[in-house]
């Protein structure tokens, strides 16, 4: 019998990054599949710039989220924050990109966000630009999703809309105001999980 579970986040998501190795486990165990759902957090309207005050926000909540779940932050991500006067907080593209591989190659969707939170948080790079998501994803042996990314049709647009949608659904409905949020699917109903038990 297989246990399936949804798992809600955003590739900028600082939690979230603080989650992967617990997703990780929880979809290598037997019987158990994860499908991942992008939230949107810091897509379209979610977007900000990063100001003093973001950057102070983010920097502490690295610190917290490093001791309680044994992430590592690299030093190029902390100079990129601590430096970064212009930059934007956008998580579309990279939102995007995942679409793409959920299109293309759908059992490799955790993958592909292990893959490109550690270019972000380890790195340093910015998975805000296209062209970086699109090397990740070739580097990750994953062509179909890259030139899929490369190439946007509107369908996948529109399914990452349609995504994007049922995330912020299944949020309003159970009262969730962030990520990552876990929950276990039985059939059609939905039952929240303790996205603690992550870390």
């Amino acid at each position: 019998m297989t246990t399936h579970f949804l798992y809600l986040f955003d590739p900028l998501c600082g939690w979230c990054y603080g989650a992967s190795a617990g997703i990780a486990t929880l979809a290598d165990q037997a019987g158990v599949t994860v499908e991942p759902l992008p939230s949107g957090l810091f897509a379209g309207y979610g977007a900000r710039a990063l100001g003093g005050d973001m950057r102070d926000h983010i920097l502490a909540s690295d610190r917290r989220i490093a001791a309680s779940t044994g992430a590592v932050f690299g030093d190029p991500y902390r100079d990129r924050i601590v430096r970064g006067a212009s930059l934007t907080l956008d998580s579309g593209p990279a939102t995007l990109a995942l679409t793409a591989v959920a299109q293309t190659a759908p059992d490799r969707e955790l993958d592909a966000l292990r893959v490109i939170q550690r270019a972000r948080y380890v790195d340093g790079r910015d998975i805000a630009d296209v062209f970086v998501l699109i090397d990740l994803l070739v580097e990750a042996g994953l062509d179909a999703a890259a030139v899929t990314l490369a190439n946007p049709e509107p369908g996948l647009r529109e399914a990452n809309w349609q995504r994007l949608e049922r995330a912020r659904s299944v949020m309003q409905r159970f009262g969730t105001n962030g990520v990552p949020a876990l929950f276990r699917i039985d059939g059609s109903v939905l039952t929240p999980v303790d996205a603690t038990s992550l870390y």
